[in-house]
């Protein structure tokens, strides 16, 4: 079972499964969204108002892929909710036999962290490890590929405006990992005996200012990069989420990028180095904007 197998990293590590010529159930909040796979995957709702139905759906599954959270809330979907629809999903799957939760969580969840989304992930796995089943909890830190909102609407930022402001300095750490390297060590984790938590991270670390650089080459873009007290871009984020409808960025999200949280000092190591990536996907990265609320809520 994969939750979300028509978004993002669900979608990588079904197609791995698949590539191993294994069958596959999706829970989705998106049966009507145009799918990739076919008739290759058996499609069931979440179903969390339906404990007895998710887990009827969980039946005769070994292993849970769960990808399911929240970037931001909207509408009556808040962090507390996934939160407690996590629960849910975790009860079901107990009742349902299955064996191994593999978590797609991020880097420094905590409970006790002061930002509802990392502490709303540190709950969901606090959760996950007193389940009494096996888990493996990844951490992963920037995710980057070719549905990915952050990294393309950087560019697309850049390709479209006259300046970009960062947040201060700009010299807090991002490691940026590949989508599909993510679902490689997703793959690998079922097969681990042992119950863990593991940072998971592509093989170069940058600054943020360097991040944002590197992609301003890489697009051509003549935008100029300035660095003002953090205030001043997050009302711009803001002005810019009003124009194109969305939720560009978050007081929330700044935060965490400026506290280091999407960086880590140990952990696994994917192959895929990020400027490499951005080489080769240069001449559509940016292009269109990516919209967060149309993808999971519209």
């Amino acid at each position: 079972m994969v939750t979300g197998v028509l978004s993002y990293t669900g979608k990588y590590i079904t197609k791995r499964l698949l590539a191993m010529n294994e069958r596959v159930r999706t829970l989705t909040s998106h049966p009507d969204r145009e799918n990739p796979f076919g008739q290759e995957i058996e499609f069931f709702p979440y179903n969390f108002d339906k404990p007895q139905k998710l887990r009827e759906s969980l039946e005769g599954i070994e292993t849970l892929f769960n990808t399911y959270w929240i970037r931001t809330p909207y509408a009556n979907m808040t962090f507390e909710k996934a939160v407690a629809n996590t629960k849910i999903l975790v009860e079901a799957a107990q009742m349902a036999g299955v064996k191994k939760i593999v978590h797609i969580s991020v880097t420094n969840a905590n409970v006790k962290s002061e930002l509802p989304y990392f502490r709303g992930k540190g709950e969901v796995e606090r959760i996950i490890q007193e389940s009494g089943l096996n888990y493996v909890i990844l951490q992963p830190a920037l995710i980057f590929g070719r549905e990915d909102i952050l990294i393309n609407n950087i560019a697309w930022c850049l390709r479209n405006f006259p300046i970009f402001g960062q947040f201060g300095s700009g010299d807090y750490l991002v490691q940026p990992i590949y989508v599909d390297d993510l679902a490689e060590f997703a793959i690998q984790a079922r097969d681990k005996e042992e119950d863990k938590v593991v940072n998971v991270a592509g093989p170069d670390t940058y600054t943020f200012d360097q991040l944002v650089h590197l992609i301003k080459s890489k697009v051509r873009s003549n935008s100029k990069i300035l660095h003002p007290p953090p205030f001043i871009p997050l009302i711009f984020a803001k002005i810019i989420s009003q124009f194109v409808q969305d939720v560009l960025l978050t007081k929330d999200e700044m935060k965490g990028l400026m506290e280091n949280l999407l960086y880590a000092e140990t952990g696994l190591k994917g192959e895929t180095q990020f400027s490499t990536w951005l080489e080769e996907n240069k001449e559509f990265l940016g292009i269109q904007y990516a919209s967060e609320l149309k993808r999971h809520y519209l």
